[in-house]
C-alpha cells in the first residue's frame, strides 16, 4: 500500500492508498492517517478486505499505542467495514462518527471502542495539542457526512465529493483537471442526490483556506486545482445520473 505524506510539520497527514495487493472488485480507497507526537487519528480506515494491508502501513508510521481515535465520515462498508478488526486491536480508542449512523455502523463489530456521535452541525476532534474541524456535508452521498479541515496544513478530507474512479495505479494527484472530469462525472451525478446540499457545501468551503483537497477515492487536489474543482462542481447538475 503506497504511502504519501501531504504535509509534516508540528504534526503529519499521511495518505494511504493504491494498495496493488487488494482484491481486483474492492474499489481502491484512500486512508488517511493524521499524527502528532502522542496521538493518532485514522480517517475512513477502510473495508474488512484492506484491513492488514492499512494496519501494517499505518505501523510504519505509528505504534498502536499512539492512535486513539478514528473517524468515519458515514455508513459505507468501504468506510469502515474493518471496524471489528480494528476494535479487537485498539480497544481503548474513540470512533468519532455521525450519530445517525451509530445503530448501522455497530453491525460492522464494535464492542471495546468508544463511538463518540457527532451532532448535525458538526464540532471538532480534540487531538491534544491538535484541533481538527467537523464540516458538515450532509447528503453528498450519505444524509449523514462529514469532511474533516485542518486549519494549520489546509487541507479538507472531503470523503466522496472530488472522488473518480479509474484504473489501478493512478497518480496520487490530479496532473490535468480537464482530464480528470470524465472520470468523477458520472460519480458525482449518480452519487451526489441534492443540488442544494451540494451548493451549501460549495459555498461553506469556499470560506476555508484549502491548499489540499483530499477525496476517498482517487487523485486529490491541490493548489489552482481545488478551486477548479469547487467552480466545477457548483455547475454541475447533481441526481440525475441514471
Amino acid at each position: 500500500m503506497k504511502a504519501t505524506i501531504l504535509y509534516e510539520g508540528k504534526h503529519q497527514w499521511t495518505v494511504f492508498g493504491r494498495d496493488p495487493d487488494k482484491p481486483e472488485k474492492i474499489i481502491d480507497t484512500n486512508q488517511y492517517l493524521v499524527s502528532t507526537p502522542s496521538r493518532a487519528l485514522l480517517i475512513d480506515p477502510g473495508g474488512i478486505e484492506i484491513f492488514s494491508s492499512m494496519l501494517a502501513a499505518t505501523l510504519h508510521h505509528v505504534s498502536v499505542d499512539q492512535i486513539t481515535d478514528l473517524f468515519a465520515s458515514h455508513q459505507d462498508p468501504d468506510i469502515i467495514s474493518s471496524l471489528g478488526l480494528w476494535d479487537q486491536v485498539l480497544p481503548n480508542a474513540r470512533l468519532h462518527s455521525p450519530w445517525l449512523w451509530e445503530s448501522f455502523i455497530r453491525h460492522f463489530g464494535l464492542n471495546n471502542i468508544e463511538y463518540v456521535p457527532l451532532p448535525d452541525d458538526g464540532g471538532t476532534i480534540d487531538l491534544g495539542d491538535l484541533s481538527l474541524q467537523l464540516v458538515p456535508a450532509h447528503y453528498l452521498h450519505s444524509s449523514g457526512n462529514f469532511n474533516i479541515y485542518d486549519p494549520q496544513a489546509k487541507i479538507l478530507f472531503s470523503g466522496d465529493v472530488g472522488a473518480a474512479l479509474e484504473a489501478d495505479g493512478a497518480p496520487m494527484f490530479v496532473d490535468d483537471f480537464d482530464e480528470h472530469i470524465p472520470k468523477m462525472k458520472m460519480f458525482h451525478q449518480r452519487w451526489m442526490p441534492s443540488n442544494r446540499a451540494k451548493n451549501d457545501w460549495v459555498s461553506r468551503v469556499r470560506r476555508l483556506d484549502v491548499d489540499i483537497l483530499a477525496p476517498q477515492h482517487g487523485r486529490l487536489y491541490r493548489g489552482a486545482d481545488v478551486k477548479r474543482f469547487l467552480d466545477w462542481f457548483e455547475a454541475l447538475e447533481v441526481g440525475v445520473g441514471v
